[in-house]
């Protein structure tokens, strides 16, 4: 495994806030699913493109059997109440030697707050020392929030086929470390 599944970064968010993005464990799973409870039907839409209030017992296990090679999953803790809450979650999955698709999701509410732009930040990091030399997300056309976060790290439009997303694609070759 690799040493990314030790990975842990204090950071603070635009209003002050201490978070920490560390490397999704094993036994993060009933926060991760604390945290989708939390978590909107619109902003779950927005990240599976349909309604999802439910998950398989294979869909667990795709969200949480992340290797740090092929599959890569950071998550946004905060202190809500005085205890650690998974407030947001990105990944990516290589899909072709080099090459990535990235998701996120963000508890609602913690949206707007800069979570999304922490996760994407340090995934584009880790993706860099580990060879991706693209990134790609498929983004619902009317989440603007979303596309404002990638597009100010350089992510441009690419050719979708499903008519209801954008896609959108970094070359870290050509991008330049944000």
């Amino acid at each position: 495994m690799s040493q990314i599944a030790t990975y842990r970064a204090p950071a603070v968010l635009k209003d002050g806030t201490p978070v920490e993005i560390r490397a999704l464990r094993p036994g993060d799973e009933a926060d991760m699913l604390a945290a989708i409870d939390r978590t909107g039907p619109s902003s779950l839409q927005s990240r599976f493109f349909v309604m999802k209030r439910h998950f398989s017992e294979k869909e667990r296990a795709f969200f949480m059997d992340v290797d740090f090679n092929n599959h890569v999953a950071l998550a946004a803790w905060v202190e809500e109440q005085g205890c650690p809450a998974i407030v947001g979650g990105g990944r990516y999955v290589v899909t072709d030697r080099g090459r990535a698709e990235m998701a996120f999701v963000v508890v609602d509410a913690w949206q707007g707050r800069g979570i999304g732009t922490l996760l994407l930040r340090h995934l584009i990091d880790i993706a860099r020392v580990h060879g991706m030399r693209e990134l790609s997300a498929e983004v619902l056309s009317d989440n603007a929030s979303m596309r404002k976060v990638f597009a100010k790290y350089g992510f441009g439009p690419a050719r979708s086929e499903d008519p209801r997303t954008v896609r959108l694609v970094l070359d870290l070759a050509a991008a330049r470390p944000a």
